[in-house]
């Protein structure tokens, strides 16, 4: 977007006139973003293009407070002359949605949609659980890894209730407001003998989450955005269009790279 400051009034102090206009913006700009999105902003001087881009990295938004944007960018206002009141600011917002996990019904989409073709797959559980999808996936792809018994009951969705409750207790891990990345990290700590790995519904270059880098006992999920839901991959290359893994970054390719 782009953005012009009004006109100073007599008695204003552009100081704090600057502060009330940036908390504005800052607000305005997060307002419907969920507090566990990434959000960065970029803002360039169009009135100079000498001006270099000013830069906030990406972090939570409840992090991107308004005091966190003024000491950045008060500090080039303040500093540089050319970066006047009367300049045009071009403002980008980075916004970088993070994974919830916590469970909704689906938009109608073309196609089939992910969940679909996960059921299609044999190579990927379809977790039952609306709620805490993240935790009975942990579950299931646990006991297949290491070749339980109890899979064929789990992957139907029977007898979860118990184990499930035994790994929220036991690792900490509160997943009422659904399974993020800071969730992710608190399991990957507690199951410190495997290594999760979460790819972005069924795109074989899409890691979103990565663990244990020094563990064999690999956990493969798939992270469904339509439904915010955690589904379990039994067999990479199954699940994916690719023939190839690469071991150090897990991600699949078709032909071999050099």
């Amino acid at each position: 977007m782009l953005i012009k400051f009004n006109s100073l009034g007599e008695e204003q102090d552009p100081t704090t006139y600057l502060k009330e206009c940036i908390t504005a913006l800052t607000d305005y700009l997060v307002d419907k973003v969920p507090d566990r999105d990434l959000v960065g902003l970029r803002i360039r001087n169009t009135e100079n293009v000498q001006d270099k881009v000013v830069g906030i990295s990406l972090r939570r938004r409840d992090q991107l407070k308004a005091d966190v944007v003024w000491s950045v960018l008060g500090k080039v206002i303040q500093s540089n002359a050319r970066f006047a009141l009367t300049d045009r600011l071009e403002v980008h917002l980075d916004h970088v949605r993070m994974p919830a996990g916590n469970g909704k019904m689906a938009e109608r989409t073309k196609g089939r949609s992910i969940s679909v073709l996960s059921a299609i797959k044999g190579s990927i559980v379809t977790v039952k659980a609306v709620f805490l999808s993240l935790a009975h996936a942990l579950i299931i792809a646990m006991v297949k890894v290491n070749d339980d018994s109890k899979f064929k009951s789990y992957r139907n969705g029977y007898g979860l209730k118990e184990p499930v409750e035994k790994l929220l207790n036991a690792s900490g891990v509160d997943l009422s407001n659904g399974g993020g990345f800071k969730e992710l990290q608190q399991f990957q700590q507690y199951l410190s003998d495997y290594k999760i790995i979460v790819f972005d519904g069924l795109y074989p270059d899409r890691v979103m989450f990565s663990g244990n880098y020094l563990s064999a006992k690999k956990l493969y999920f798939q992270y469904d955005r339509d439904h915010d839901h955690y589904n379990v991959i039994t067999n990479l290359k199954g699940a994916m269009p690719k023939r190839h893994i690469c071991n150090g970054c897990d991600t699949l390719y078709d032909k071999t790279q050099v």
